[in-house]
């Protein structure tokens, strides 16, 4: 029998669904009724999730960043908090035809993943560093998952531009300028998180478990190409006016390495073959 934080991720798995739907309708359809119901329903579907991500720490004595399942479960969960900021800040629901099916894809990436409760965990992971590094990087990635969406939807608007867009989709896109500004608003977000997480907490707790600051991990190798990547991004941004089209091609590319580096765990093992 499923635990009851799990019986709450398939509540917010489910409501997230529905938003999908809602919001892959909205995409053929200019009802404004439509884009609302989907963002009801990915805001009562973030509501279960947070709860299952508040019994899991409670039910298993410590914060749920321990394994691939709950790593997914905290980035869909950003993910779907920048969603709902956006929202708010931006008011265009379109914008949630292209972050819910991004943000549904982590669910269901999540919940094909083992969901047991590990009670006892193996001494490396009996460490605050271990949270702190854990955390901010999936909060991150989920920031880069947003960003990875909205830059979709910039190549969608981009290509709706060059034939029109008084009528249909065109007509309720975002300006490409606005989709420009989330883009990078996103990535601004996650790249001090992923920074502090994924590198210096991530070093500070390596060199406590196991020893060394580096040990060419391929989970390690994978989050400084990452990090590179996303400097990279920066540095083309600021130093080379890199914006719209070229920006939004960097922030795919860059999230599609999140996902590699992800999964990739799953078949190179290493340090962090566990989690």
């Amino acid at each position: 029998m499923a635990s009851l934080d799990v019986t709450f991720f398939w509540i917010a798995f489910w409501f997230y669904f529905i938003g999908f739907i809602f919001f892959t309708a909205y995409l053929a359809s200019d009802k404004a009724i439509i884009p609302n119901m989907g963002t009801a329903a990915m805001i009562i579907g973030f509501l279960p999730q947070t709860v299952a991500i508040l019994l899991r720490w409670k039910l298993s004595g410590h914060p749920p960043l321990t394994n691939m399942y709950e790593y997914m479960t905290v980035m869909s969960w950003m993910a779907v908090a920048t969603f709902i900021f956006i929202i708010y800040r931006f008011r265009k629901p379109i914008v949630g035809s292209f972050i819910a099916p991004v943000t549904f894809i982590l669910m269901v990436s999540a919940s094909l993943l083992p969901k047991e409760i590990s009670h006892q965990l193996m001494p490396a992971l009996q460490d605050i560093w271990l949270y702190i590094h854990v955390s901010l990087a999936a909060v991150g990635e989920g920031a880069f998952a947003v960003a990875f969406g909205v830059s979709i939807m910039y190549l969608v608007a981009e290509k709706m531009e060059t034939k029109g867009r008084s009528k249909g989709l065109g007509s309720r896109l975002p300006s490409m300028d606005i989709l420009d500004a989330i883009n990078y608003k996103s990535i601004s977000i996650g790249f001090p998180l992923f920074t502090v997480g994924a590198l210096f907490a991530g070093a500070i707790w390596a060199n406590k478990a196991w020893g060394t600051f580096w040990g060419w991990d391929p989970k390690e190798v994978g989050s400084l190409i990452i990090w590179i990547f996303y400097v990279l991004y920066l540095h083309a941004r600021f130093q080379r006016g890199w914006r719209g089209r070229r920006a939004a091609i960097l922030s795919i590319i860059g999230f599609i390495m999140v996902l590699l580096s992800f999964f990739g765990n799953l078949f190179l093992g290493g340090y962090h073959a566990y989690g």
